[in-house]
This record gives structure tokens, C-alpha cells and sequence, in this order.
């Protein structure tokens, strides 16, 4: 009989190799409620709700699940979705080839006598399903692939919901989302709350943790720190809670000198790879000093990943301009030979352009600096391990050992990992492409001081950032990229977040 609790879990343990990633953790959540599931990276929150969607099944972890009153031990995520107590990934599951529809049906499609899939039963309930979540005109016959993240998310959702899910876990669900897409986000929570679908809610951003959270609980290195109604607590008091220490200043902007260019870039132009005469990149010049921290802010899809792939050499499509250090015209065609000239960059995507999964961590930062451990042809493995272990120890990356997996690593981990691999080759210019998305609140306080530790000894850094708190807290000057074209030159005295928005959004180009 089911009692207070939708969902309890008691005393949850899960080692790795004698090691406990989560050690005794409650969480309790009730018929509609959305708790908020907070952490720093690496504090067991994944684990946890691996454990919870059988993931990690039955008998590889101690303590009982309680889902509607009943002990649950479900052995695969097959089982836990017929319960109800579906996971939508931070990375999201879906498959670009297929249509909108048959990703919402994947292995659970409507069939006709006979076996035949019934498109026109299943069109009709996907279109349906994608009214419930706010886009009733999308057109579910297309392939996924030609719909934007935010878009793509709400298809999750609506495949969640064609599940008949009870409890929905999103994972970072806004960490690719416009403002805009996480407002629809939001309202679509507190809709499916009204309709008493409860809703585990893990993200960093605890500005949306605020609004939308009945309950947070916060857990720290694998254990129960603390839970309590959001509406007694303040955003000061999670991060206390999450990092066991009090971060008054979370943008620690520290004095640098700032010298002469270095770096310039000359009319970058980048076309698009579908549409050869559109540019995605329109005629872009600025330039950038030693010591200088360079931010590029813009709206999602206005060119800025694109600039900033097209000077490491790694667009994936026709590009031209010309690119300067030390007043030396430098020809780049490779990100090989962007490390090679002194230009290293830290993508936008670390699961697909940042990280070999497969691939120890320790391998995985050493990779960009293979010839330095190999003087004669053979790698030197132990001054190659040392370097390992001052890079895990230098950027305080949370991995027991080089030797573990990477893929093994929470998101902010890898994140520091794909830095250090970076910054080993010593760069002139570091580029960091949204470095902290998906990093938690300590993790980011963590990069920034690096940031201007390095800007310190005189490296020049371009960041590209969707967060204008972030740009405003970290940079001395911002570059406002408008479809394609710049649009602002801001020295970052007194710059709102007013100021880049307008320029953002203008229908012509202007310098400030």
C-alpha cells in the first residue's frame, strides 16, 4: 500500500572497486513534487540515479528502493520504465536520422494485424504528445535532426510521456537551452506537476533550481548532507550545502596586466555546410592582447562556436581569413597545427570533439603532447605518469587513479581533464568554448581562478560564454557576435547585460 512517498530510497551504497561512490543516501519524493537534486560534479548524483533507473541493477548496490510502497528490484531500465520512473540524459538519446515520431515510439511503435507499423496511429499520437509538451505545430514526420536543442528536448520529454512516467529525472535539462527554451522548460515542469507527475530535477543552475523546486536535497562526496523546502532556504544556502564552505564572490576577478597584441584575426569568414552561399561567419576582425581575457557573447546560433573552430583550425566547412601572431601571418588548416603555432582550444562539445571515452584520463590529457614523452620514438612512461599526476593534482580533477576510464568521470571532471590537455602544450592563446557548461558551482569558481591565474603569467584567453553573468564577471572586453556579423566592442567597464543584448540583436553592425 503505497504510504507518503511516491519514491523512497534507504541507505542507497555503490562501490567501484571498494570505493563508495554514494555511502547511505536517502531521498524521498512524493506524488508531484519536483525535487531539486543538487551537488557539485563528481558527488554522486549520477550514480545515485543510475542506481534508481536499474542502470545499475538490483544486487550491485546495498540499501532498498521503495517505489509506491513496494520494494523495488528491478534488474534493467526496461523495468523501471514500465514502473514509471523515466531518465532524460543530459545528453540527449535520440536518433538525428529518425523522425520525430519514430524516436517518440522507438521499440514501442503501434502495430496494424499482421506486424506492420500503424504510421497514421502513431503520427497522430506523437503530434498529440508534442502539443502536451507547448509545440503543437512541429511537424513529426521530420527527422529529428532538423529540430534545435531545445526542440530535441522537449522530444524527450514527450517520449518520456508516451512511457506514462510517474517520476521524470531530467539531468542538466537546460545546460543547451536559450533563456527562452528554459522558461518553456519551466512552465512545462509546473504543468506535468499540476497533473501530479513528480519530477527529479539535477542542475547547476540554481537560479532555475529556485523557481521550480518544491524540495532540494543536497548530497556531497557520495553522502546526505541535507534536505529541506526550497522555500526556507536561499541559493547561499545550497552552495554552503553543496561545497561545505561559503563562496561569497563567485566571478574572483583578480587584477592582470594587460600588454600589447598579439593575436589578431582578419576578415574570418566561414560559409555554411548545407547552403554554400550562406555564411555563417560574415567578415569578422578583432584583435587580442597578452594577458587579455577576450569574451565573445551571442545568441545561440550566431556564428561564435564557428569563429572560434574556424581560428583552431577545426571548421568543418569552407573558411577564409587570415590570423596573425606576433604580427607573423600564421597559416592554420589543422587544430595539429594550431598547437603547433601556439593555439589550443577547449570545444564547445567534450563528449564528441574533447574526450577518447574508452581512453584512460590519465592518456586522455597527455594526448596533445605525445612527442614531448617520446624523445626517441618511445614514450617515456614515467615522466609521462608524472605529468599525469601533476595535471589531476593541479586542477583538482576528482579520478583515484590515471588509470581510470574517463568516461567513468562526472561531466566537470572531464571538463577539467579536456583543459588540461590543452594547457600542456603551454598555449600563447587558450580558447574555451562554454568552459563551465554542465560544471557545478565550485567547479566553476575553480576554472575561473585558473582563468586569471594563467592570464596572470600572460597567456591570452578567448571565451566564448552563453551566460552574461559569466562574461561580465570574468572578461575585460567582450566581442558580440550577431548572425554571423560583429556587432559590439565592448572594454568591460560598466557593460550591462543590457548593452550586449541590444547589440546582439541588431539589425546592423557597430562597434562601442
Amino acid at each position: 500500500m503505497m504510504g507518503e512517498y511516491l519514491l523512497e530510497m534507504r541507505g542507497i551504497v555503490k562501490e567501484f572497486s571498494g570505493v563508495p561512490a554514494v555511502d547511505g543516501i536517502d531521498l524521498k519524493v512524493r506524488k508531484g513534487e519536483v525535487l531539486a537534486l543538487c551537488g557539485e560534479n563528481g558527488a554522486g548524483k549520477s550514480t545515485l540515479v543510475k542506481v534508481l533507473s536499474a542502470v545499475y541493477p538490483y544486487g550491485t548496490w546495498s540499501g532498498s528502493i521503495l517505489w509506491e510502497g513496494e520494494e523495488l528490484k528491478a534488474s534493467s531500465i526496461r523495468e523501471t520504465e514500465r514502473a514509471g520512473i523515466v531518465i532524460i540524459h543530459q545528453e540527449l538519446m535520440l536518433i538525428p536520422q529518425l523522425s520525430v515520431a519514430e524516436n517518440i515510439f522507438l521499440g514501442h511503435e503501434p502495430t496494424l494485424a499482421g506486424g506492420l507499423i500503424d504510421f497514421e496511429t502513431m503520427y497522430a499520437r506523437a503530434a498529440q504528445l508534442m502539443a502536451d509538451v507547448g509545440l503543437p505545430k512541429i511537424n513529426v514526420a521530420l527527422p529529428v535532426s532538423y529540430f534545435g536543442g531545445g526542440q530535441q528536448q522537449l522530444v524527450e520529454i514527450a517520449k518520456a510521456l508516451n512511457k506514462n512516467a510517474k517520476l521524470l529525472i531530467l539531468d542538466e535539462p537546460s545546460s543547451a537551452l536559450t533563456k527562452t527554451e528554459i522558461d518553456g522548460l519551466l512552465r512545462l515542469i509546473d504543468g506535468l506537476r499540476a497533473k501530479g507527475t513528480a519530477c527529479v530535477y539535477i542542475s547547476h543552475k540554481l537560479d532555475e533550481v529556485a523557481v521550480i523546486a518544491d524540495t532540494v536535497t543536497v548530497i556531497r562526496d557520495g553522502a546526505f548532507i541535507g534536505s529541506a523546502p526550497m522555500a526556507e532556504l536561499s541559493i547561499d544556502d545550497i552552495i554552503r550545502m553543496m561545497v561545505g564552505r561559503e563562496i561569497k564572490n563567485l566571478y574572483p576577478r583578480d587584477p592582470h596586466p594587460i600588454g600589447d597584441v598579439i593575436f589578431e584575426a582578419r576578415n574570418i569568414t566561414c560559409y555554411d555546410l548545407d547552403n554554400p552561399l550562406r555564411k555563417r561567419v560574415d567578415n569578422v576582425s578583432f584583435s587580442l592582447r597578452k594577458g587579455e581575457i577576450l569574451a565573445i557573447a551571442g545568441l545561440i546560433g550566431a556564428g561564435r562556436t564557428d569563429l572560434v573552430s574556424a581560428l583552431f583550425g577545426a571548421y568543418p566547412g569552407r573558411s577564409e581569413g587570415e590570423v596573425f601572431l606576433d604580427g607573423k601571418l600564421i597559416r592554420i588548416t589543422s587544430p595539429l597545427k594550431a598547437v603547433a603555432n601556439g593555439i589550443c582550444m577547449v570545444p564547445e562539445d567534450r563528449k564528441h570533439h574533447g574526450i577518447v571515452p574508452g581512453m584512460a584520463v590519465g592518456y586522455n590529457i597527455t594526448l596533445s603532447t605525445l612527442n614531448r614523452f617520446a624523445p626517441s620514438m618511445l614514450i617515456d612512461e614515467h615522466t609521462e605518469l608524472q605529468a599525469m599526476h601533476g595535471e589531476i593534482k593541479r586542477l583538482g580533477i576528482k579520478a583515484s587513479s590515471p588509470a581510470l576510464p574517463i568516461s567513468n568521470l562526472s561531466g566537470g571532471n572531464q571538463q577539467k581533464a579536456v583543459i588540461s590537455k590543452m594547457l600542456l602544450p603551454h598555449p600563447r592563446v587558450l580558447i574555451l568554448d562554454e568552459p563551465t557548461r554542465g560544471v557545478d558551482i565550485g567547479a566553476k569558481y575553480e576554472i575561473y581562478k585558473l582563468m586569471f591565474e594563467l592570464a596572470r603569467e600572460g597567456m591570452s584567453i578567448i571565451m566564448v560564454s552563453s551566460e552574461l553573468p559569466e562574461v561580465l564577471g570574468i572578461s575585460d572586453r567582450v566581442l558580440v557576435i550577431g548572425e554571423g556579423q560583429l556587432r559590439g566592442d565592448f572594454i568591460n567597464e560598466s557593460l550591462t547585460q543590457e548593452q550586449i543584448l541590444a547589440a546582439a540583436i541588431a539589425q546592423s553592425p557597430h562597434a562601442a
